[in-house]
């Protein structure tokens, strides 16, 4: 088995609560924690999108209980700006973050209250644990970051936003610019500084949850093909030492 563009789709319009989780990832759900009492840290909703990511792990041989999703999983690491922060999704094997995700969302209909929260955020928690790892509180191999984030498609996402008179002009690029433009903004620029390893963003909704795109850089296909490389690279490695996380049957 492996993870199909129709289970991305699936977990998306579960997000939404459009569409009963399939059966095969309903399984991993149970496996890993989600769907259970303080399960993953961006809310239930994001429960199906945990398990999504959670597959590509358990099928390449990652015990069920390397792969967190829930506060009581430990989903705390160390950071040097502060001394740790709670991740959505961590994968650690022995002495190695195999991967830790961020999974957000902005929805509305005021995009503006937690649009500049989502930016922090994301920035925070990648550049706190990157430094962190300059300081050696990873001792494994390198980490590897994730982000996955969902805009909610509608007007208030599609129009341009002003831009306020401030000391100093901004760039060109933000003039004109809705929340969906912005956001692919940021988010092709973290993955070019190398903030992250690999980015998910997708716009959707409710009314239209098959998701949308909005970067050939940033879409499914470039996410998921970054996770099979880095399961791929620490298996040259030996990692995972042990089986037993493969899928119930």
């Amino acid at each position: 088995m492996t993870v199909t563009r129709q289970d991305f789709e699936d977990a998306v319009a579960a997000y939404w609560g459009a569409k009963q989780t399939q059966n095969e990832l309903s399984k991993i759900k149970d496996k890993v924690g989600a769907g259970t009492a303080g399960s993953v840290r961006g809310g239930r909703h994001f429960d199906s999108i945990a398990a999504l990511i959670a597959k590509f792990f358990l099928e390449a041989g990652y015990p069920a209980e390397d792969i967190r999703v829930s506060k009581g999983q430990r989903l705390e690491l160390p950071g040097y700006y502060r001394p740790q922060k709670q991740w959505d999704l961590v994968v650690a094997h022995e002495n190695t973050l195999v991967a830790a995700f961020e999974l957000k969302a902005l929805g509305g209909p005021s995009f503006g209250n937690n649009y500049n929260n989502r930016v922090e955020e994301a920035l925070g928690s990648a550049v706190d644990l990157r430094r962190a790892v300059l300081e050696k509180l990873f001792p494994g191999e390198k980490p590897w970051l994730g982000y996955f984030f969902i805009m909610e498609d509608g007007p208030g996402s599609r129009a341009p936003v002003r831009i306020e008179k401030g000391a100093f002009p901004v760039e060109d690029i933000w003039h004109g610019s809705s929340y969906q433009k912005r956001f692919s903004v940021f988010c092709e620029r973290l993955m070019e500084e190398r903030i992250y390893d690999s980015i998910c963003y997708v716009t959707s909704s409710a009314a239209a949850p098959t998701p949308v795109e909005p970067l050939e850089s940033l879409d499914w296909r470039h996410f998921s093909a970054s996770i099979n490389s880095r399961i791929s690279f620490l298996k040259e490695l030996g990692l995972p030492k042990e089986d037993g996380g493969m899928l119930p049957r």
